[in-house]
């Protein structure tokens, strides 16, 4: 990092005379005391505990300076009203100094994928980083910002949302040169109360970008309304500037063509929302100059954030399609889709055990009972549903399968209810079988997906 502590307090408007300190520089900057080294600055923030109260341990691992709300004795400190808030004007500071692009992507779906495939593409040419984990928040995105490696020269944030009003933050934070919406669903859709307010949401992300900055949003209608008018705008989906042609899917890999490059793209996943996301990819590295054979290779070899959509193996030979990181109406319609389009092994069954969708708010059992219209019998030999708001899903389900192939568990506090569900799960599935396992992250199928593998 290529800041020191007087630099850092001018930056964020200390409210203390830091001269009487030493102008060191600075390591790095934590949140975690356990996480400090020597040199690091300690930014203590509002948890179930208050930061503050952790500023010795801070001091005792190595820090050299911390930032605090009030004032301190016999320790460097930055005196500011809100640390948090001057960690996100440093963060933006630090971006406009080392003259990083940013290409920013947010969507109810599809994000973290996005990024991971932009992020192996422009690492075909360009020095770059990414955000880590599910760093794409208040917090995890101006400290992705202040971890990147001095010699980052295109970064590449995932953008989240909980409620109105943080895209924009992070958006004015990161003044991004390109920006990506994924997709419009339902995500979080309790705390915005209509689809329409989750668009307003995710397009916030135009406005921190520059007057030549390029927007990148689906063919959606819902977002007409929230276009900008200061950015170049470009459309994907069918009949629009960018789009998807001869779209092939297999098991474990797909293949397709687009309208803006020659020949064909190859990826080792399915699902024709990766094919999608892969669009965006190539067409960003266009857009920063990649070699078209450099943007096949790196999507051709790419390697994704764990627990999103992929094959695995239970220990009985079965195969398992688990996404369970997270789920919404429209992620697990699609999950479905190509689940069910997949030819069954030889001899196999294809099964689906779906849980819970989280923060869909009042509708949410109807959103839940409604994915019984990607639900057929005829391509679907059982469905193993678990959780509370699903319960109407099953009854529905009931009533459509075969006898016997549609079977309930309710979600509760005692182990014994999830021992059942694995254990059914593991009575059902048989060598030749297919199954797949989608969710919401507290949920827990990656539980299951434990013991099936093991």
């Amino acid at each position: 990092m290529k800041l020191s502590l007087h630099e850092i307090a001018d930056v964020v408007g200390a409210l203390n005379d830091v001269s009487q300190f030493e102008d060191v520089p600075i390591q790095a900057i934590e949140f975690d005391s356990r996480k400090i080294s020597s040199g690091d600055l300690f930014l203590p923030l509002k948890g179930t505990r208050d930061g503050h109260e952790f500023i010795p341990t801070a001091f005792e691992n190595g820090a050299v300076a911390t930032f605090s709300r009030i004032e301190l004795d016999d320790v460097p400190y930055i005196l500011v009203k809100d640390p948090l808030a001057a960690f996100q004007t440093l963060a933006k500071y630090y971006l406009e100094k080392m003259a990083v692009d940013v290409i920013a992507v947010t969507g109810s779906n599809g994000k973290t994928t996005t990024k991971d495939m932009i992020h192996d593409v422009l690492a075909t040419t360009y020095k770059i980083y990414k955000t880590q984990g599910n760093y794409n928040n208040e917090i995890g995105l101006p400290y992705t910002v202040l971890h990147m490696p001095d010699s980052t020269q295109k970064l590449v944030l995932e953008m989240g949302q909980d409620h109105l009003g943080d895209i924009d933050l992070l958006s004015k934070i990161a003044q991004p040169k390109i920006g990506i919406v994924t997709l419009i669903g339902e995500a979080h859709l309790e705390f915005f109360g209509s689809r329409e307010k989750i668009a307003q949401g995710k397009m916030q992300i135009a406005n921190g970008m520059a007057k030549d900055g390029t927007l990148i949003v689906p063919a959606d209608k819902i977002i007409n309304d929230y276009l900008p008018d200061n950015q170049k705008v470009v459309r994907f989906g069918p009949d629009q500037d960018i789009f998807l042609t001869e779209l092939v899917e297999r098991k474990d890999s797909l293949s397709f063509a687009v309208n803006f490059m020659d020949g064909l793209i190859e990826l080792p996943v399915t699902g024709k929302y990766n094919a999608t996301n892969a669009m965006l990819a190539t067409y960003v590295g266009q857009l920063e100059g990649v070699a078209d054979e450099a943007i096949r290779s790196a999507l051709k070899n790419l390697v994704l954030t764990k627990n999103r959509t992929e094959w695995k193996k239970a220990s009985n030979g079965a195969d398992i399609l688990a996404d369970v990181y997270n789920a919404n109406p429209t992620a697990m319609k699609l999950i479905l889709e190509t689940f069910l389009t997949l030819p069954a092994n030889e001899g196999g069954k294809k099964i689906a055990l779906l849980a819970d969708m989280k923060e869909l708010g009042k509708d949410s059992v109807q959103m839940h009972s409604q994915m019984i219209r990607a639900l057929n019998p005829e391509d679907l030999d059982t469905l193993i549903c678990y959780g509370e708001d699903i319960a109407e899903l099953a009854q529905l389900a009931s009533q459509v399968f075969p006898m016997g192939k549609v079977y309930y568990f309710k979600k509760t506090a005692e182990e014994d209810q999830f021992a059942d569900l694995v254990k059914q799960v593991q009575t059902i599935l048989q060598p030749a079988d297919q199954i797949l396992l989608k969710g919401s992250n507290s949920m827990q199928l990656d539980k299951v997906l434990e013991a099936l593998e093991n």
